[in-house]
């Protein structure tokens, strides 16, 4: 990673947010099992996560294991939760060495007690760094987040008065998996699919998107350049226009 003293790139997108998708037809277009793919897709995050800094990148937020997974074949699921502890004992103490904060996004309730113990590891010892922040979205879905934050603030009306007109966007945020973070300046899909799959519905109201057709094993620092190359073209207006733009009605 860059030295501390590394500024971004004028107009680079702070938080960058990934939906990892294609570990499964990686392995499938070698003859391979699916769950092969998986190790594969690791080897990319390792390499994004050591890229984005350099590129400018503050925030990333990479969408691990949604709600809706574990319907995926028992096989594969355990892959996935053998990787996550892979990773975080492998790599853990290089994360903490380099400042990288690591956040878990998703529901708690019910994950395997070493998954558990494993997500409260990576966030507690890394809890005092801010040179760069990895979130991780794992067993979470955006619907499943939008519910547990009204049911948050349902709580607060009856614990502690909490009245309809105190709801105000920035209240409701907070409540989220995401509270306290920015909002995704860039979304990226990799495998050339077109859909957010219940990813951060709230926190991507104003994201722009870049969908590469590259499968996730194969991204590389070079595919994060080209999406960060595209976002720097785009103009995001907030449902605004700019002066130069007519509006006729």
């Amino acid at each position: 990673m860059a030295a501390d003293d590394q500024q971004p790139a004028p107009d680079a997108p702070l938080h960058v947010a990934i939906v990892m998708d294609g570990n499964g037809r990686w392995a499938k277009r070698r003859g391979l099992p699916r769950q092969l793919g998986h190790p594969k897709g690791v080897e990319a995050i390792r390499r994004v996560v050591e890229a984005a800094p350099d590129q400018g990148v503050r925030w990333l937020t990479l969408y691990a294991f949604s709600t809706e997974n574990w319907r995926r074949p028992a096989g594969e699921v355990a892959e996935v939760m053998r990787l996550l502890k892979h990773y975080v004992n492998s790599d853990l103490d290089k994360l903490v060495k380099e400042g990288v904060r690591v956040r878990i996004l998703g529901r708690r309730d019910g994950l395997p007690d070493d998954i558990a113990e494993i997500v409260e590891r990576a966030e507690s010892r890394t809890a005092h760094n801010d040179r760069f922040f990895l979130q991780v979205a794992f067993n979470y879905g955006g619907r499943a987040d939008i519910v547990d934050a009204a049911r948050a603030l349902v709580a607060k009306a009856l614990s502690e008065g909490l009245k309809p007109e105190d709801i105000t966007d920035e209240v409701f945020q907070a409540q989220l998996a995401t509270g306290g973070l920015p909002d995704p300046d860039l979304v990226i899909r990799t495998s050339g699919e077109l859909r957010l799959s219940n990813f951060l519905l709230w926190e991507t109201a104003y994201s722009e998107f870049v969908f590469p057709a590259v499968l996730w094993p194969d991204f590389t620092p070079a595919h994060l350049k080209s999406a960060l190359d595209e976002f720097q073209k785009r103009e995001r207006r907030y449902g605004t226009v700019t002066d130069d733009v007519l509006v006729t009605n």
